[in-house]
């Protein structure tokens, strides 16, 4: 779960056409520090003459899903994507509500904290891959006695799959970091579990894993020199010998939020993910990292390596220590991962600028709103559903991920952020817009943002109409998206008629924070947006 140390390293006059030039933001250059993993960021990206600087993302501010979220009718290139299914809340939907909820979002994967059967049941012959979970309470029974951990596979698993298409079984959760009081229970327990599966014939189809804390890895930057704590090595390396015997993979819970949070001069746009983020370059071999995820990846990968189990980019080939015999499976799950929205009360969505910034600033943490939690998500979910589940240093890697999470969860104790990480309320209702999990990019609009206010508003409508090269025509007096007549619906015209015209793009919907992309077709009185060219 969450934790500051889970990780170390979003009637009004017709509007005056005039044509304006964008203003350029100021792009700072923040320096190496190799004591706290501040990052250098590398030259910016060169932009077209048409595009100009309204299309970039604003570098002047300041700068984890895995089972994949895949449809219940497909699944993404290379991996899993899905969502962690905690039910920490009040007036929560039940499970069969939940599995409904997730095939009308195209989610096809989901992990569960438990093993409540109830629960189980409910994802019976839903085609939604689950992962259940052997809680740490029970891991001592489940090592001391191969009969009790036989016992607990029959009735939450083998009673009810291949019915319910359980995909894994995580044995405890972040024990490695947490709860190093039952670190001598975990092998004997997970190869206990193991010989049970095993012994019901699904060995080859259910894999056995155990979540661990990024906080385990005590040198994260640069990535390729990553290591585990010295305390903790030695249990790593029994922990990569059980996947490595077992065929599994290494499961790893990693929260870019939090580095942002805790570490100074980390960019937003890096932890967020954005497409048109420089990078931030390994000092040690000169690979360039657009996203923080990634960094934390393969600082993990490298850490692994240098317990002596190499990371294959290909099924046959160890790419880490040439020297190295032993190889895991070239995949890793990232369990859990996310951005909290800070609105686990339901506030307006106006009240958040495009900056991530709460306008009411007592309310939330540093980098928790809803603009961060949707961009980040956003982001992991339409590069997974590309295929790009590669690192810069294994570009061929797949890897699962699993966004936290389903439901905020105004139970669970802690800060705010704590309990707000959910794209639904616990409900059901959206927290905020996420495009399709079944095509990423399809049916998607550009609009502005009113929290900006109308003066940023107007300079983007006056940008898009003239340099953008925006078909402004039907926002004219007279014409068919004239009404109503205000700056917001007209900007919204324009800047979505710049972004459908530039194949939306990364960034094309960008106007220095002023656009937000939806993904339900835009409504301003009897206006049709258009979401082609």
């Amino acid at each position: 779960m969450l934790s500051s140390s889970s990780g170390h390293l979003s009637g009004l006059p017709a509007p005056k056409i005039t044509y304006i030039r964008a203003w350029k933001p100021a792009f700072p250059n923040p320096r190496i520090n190799t004591q706290t993993h501040c990052p250098e960021t590398v030259g910016l990206p060169e932009t077209t003459e048409g595009d100009s600087s309204m299309a970039l993302s604003s570098y002047s501010r300041t700068f984890s899903f895995l089972l994949l979220f895949v449809t219940y009718i497909s699944t993404a290139a290379g991996g899993l994507l899905g969502v962690d299914y905690g039910r920490d809340a009040s007036n929560i939907i039940p499970p069969q509500r939940v599995v409904e909820l997730l095939k009308a979002n195209g989610i096809g994967a989901a992990a569960i904290y438990d093993d409540d059967v109830g629960v189980i049941q409910a994802f019976r012959d839903s085609g939604i891959k689950l992962v259940v979970s052997l809680r740490n309470e029970k891991l001592a029974d489940a090592a001391r006695d191969p009969n009790y951990a036989g016992t607990w596979v029959w009735e939450h698993v083998g009673k009810f799959f291949p019915a319910t298409q359980i995909e894994a079984i995580a044995v405890g959760n972040e024990v490695l970091d947490k709860r190093l009081d039952l670190a001598q229970h975990l092998l004997p327990a997970m190869q206990n579990v193991y010989n049970a599966v095993k012994n019901l014939g699904y060995a080859d189809r259910i894999k056995i894993s155990s979540p661990v804390a990024f906080s385990t890895v005590s040198v994260s930057f640069p990535p390729s020199q990553g290591r585990f704590r010295n305390d903790l090595k030695n249990l790593v390396r029994q922990l990569l010998d059980f996947l490595q015997r077992t065929d599994s993979y290494f499961m790893v819970n990693l929260y870019p939020f939090i580095t942002y949070r805790d570490v100074p001069n980390i960019d937003l746009d890096y932890f967020l993910g954005q497409p048109n983020y420089p990078g931030v370059r390994d000092t040690a071999n000169g690979r360039i990292y657009k996203r923080l995820l990634d960094a934390q990846i393969d600082a993990t990968y490298t850490a692994m390596a240098d317990l002596g189990f190499g990371v294959s980019d290909t099924p046959t080939a160890t790419t880490v220590g040439a020297s190295l015999q032993r190889g895991v499976k070239r995949k890793i799950a990232v369990k859990e991962t996310g951005c909290p929205n800070c609105s686990s009360r339901r506030r307006r969505r106006n009240q958040v600028t495009t900056a991530g910034v709460m306008l009411n600033t007592s309310l939330a943490e540093k980098g928790c709103s809803l603009w961060n939690a949707q961009t980040y998500n956003r982001n992991l979910v339409e590069r997974m559903l590309s295929g790009q589940t590669g690192t810069p240093l294994f570009p061929n890697s797949d890897m699962d991920v699993y966004i936290f999470s389903l439901f905020n969860e105004n139970l669970k104790p802690g800060a705010e952020s704590e309990k707000s990480f959910g794209l639904f309320y616990p409900d059901g209702t959206k927290v905020y817009d996420m495009p399709s999990f079944s095509a990423a990019g399809s049916g998607s609009w550009c609009v502005a943002n009113p929290a900006v206010g109308q003066q940023r508003m107007q300079a983007a409508l006056d940008w898009a109409c003239g340099q953008g090269g925006a078909d402004c025509g039907p926002i004219q007096p007279g014409a068919a998206c004239y009404e109503p007549n205000t700056v917001e619906a007209h900007a919204s015209y324009a800047m979505n008629s710049y972004y459908q015209r530039r194949g939306r793009g990364a960034g094309t919907c960008d106007f220095s924070g002023v656009g937000q992309i939806v993904y339900q077709r835009p409504r301003f009185g009897n206006c049709n947006f258009p979401s082609s060219k």
